[in-house]
């Protein structure tokens, strides 16, 4: 990742002001060392001639100072990997901080010192479906099982993996007509909290804005009542996660294990940032408790508060670009 690390550090701006220093005394130097070479004789050419010799001296000082401030800071000064960004939540100031040593595997990052790593081993893998298996999985999973679901119902489908999208987490078509969506669905993987209406008049207005009249809302969680009565009146479907488990059940067993090895697929239950599509890793708060940050920091700056139990996160609690 092309990202100058130094220049978002405190000793970066440091070095760049010593730098600065060094060059302009460098050029002060020359200008005395070299000024009586250059000026018409007249009576403060003897004058530049006296302190000239104490150009040179500022310009060697100027070049040692340039030359210092090239090696890298004192081992003292440098923070350890027990007090680099990842015991930090991303704040402005940590921001600015040293990028995690971590790799793409999504290891589990350092705590605090004092403090116990964070655990980034999931609950027991689930064997067969049940309510567990949507409240384990992460947003993206989550996303692909509904749309494994149409796929077995008998529409082409479409998604988009990251980044914006509009409104719409899968794109329904009919057989054959992969140009003209007959239906859109929109996924929340949320636990704990139900979807309001203002929800489901977001949906409504994606779906009038594509000539479209009927949609699906999908979630692990539930519905208010006043979303209930809103969808019902606007051609919206709604499917909490009862209904999901129940139209599971329904398939064939051998469609079941299908969808059971989509939402298995892969850290099934590490969620994926919602900007760059990667799996996001595991970082620790001064007070030891965990929340979920992009791979890329700082590149890019997302974040994912945890869910209670190890290994989870949940959409409902919101994220932080």
């Amino acid at each position: 990742m092309a990202i100058n690390k130094k220049s978002n550090t405190r000793h970066g701006r440091t070095v760049r002001r010593r730098r600065a220093a060094a060059v302009q005394m460098c050029v002060l130097g020359l200008a005395l060392a070299l000024a009586p070479s250059f000026l018409p004789v007249t009576m403060w050419t003897a004058l530049a001639k006296s302190v000239a010799p104490f150009g040179w001296v500022f310009f060697g000082i100027g070049l040692l100072l340039y030359w210092f401030s090239r090696l890298p800071k004192d081992a003292a000064d440098v923070p350890s990997s027990d007090a680099s960004v990842v015991g930090r939540e991303p704040t402005k100031k940590s921001m600015r901080k040293r990028e995690p040593d971590v790799s793409r595997s999504g290891a589990v990052v350092n705590a605090l010192p004092g403090k116990p790593a964070l655990e980034n081993t999931p609950r027991q893998r689930p064997s067969e479906w049940s309510r567990d298996v949507f409240l384990q999985i992460e947003w993206r999973r989550f996303e692909a099982v509904i749309e494994a679901l149409f796929a077995q119902a008998g529409f082409e489908t479409k998604a988009q993996t990251h980044g914006a999208d509009g409104g719409v987490d899968v794109w329904l078509y009919a057989r054959g007509k992969p140009n003209e969506p007959v239906s859109i669905v929109q996924c929340k993987q949320w636990t704990g909290k139900s979807v309001g209406v203002d929800k489901i008049r977001e949906l409504r207005g994606v779906m009038a804005s594509h000539n479209l009249t009927r949609g699906q809302f999908a979630t692990t969680s539930g519905f208010t009542s006043d979303a209930i009565t809103f969808a019902k009146a606007n051609g919206v479907n709604l499917l909490d996660v009862d209904a999901l488990v129940a139209l599971v059940e329904r398939r064939s067993q051998e469609q079941r294990e299908a969808l059971l090895a989509v939402a298995l697929e892969g850290d099934y239950w590490r969620p994926t940032c919602v900007n760059c599509g990667t799996k996001m890793v595991e970082r620790a708060k001064r007070d030891g408790s965990g929340f979920w940050g992009c791979i890329d920091f700082p590149k890019c700056r997302t974040t994912m508060k945890m869910r209670s139990g190890i290994g989870l996160a949940d959409e409902s609690l919101g994220w932080v670009a």
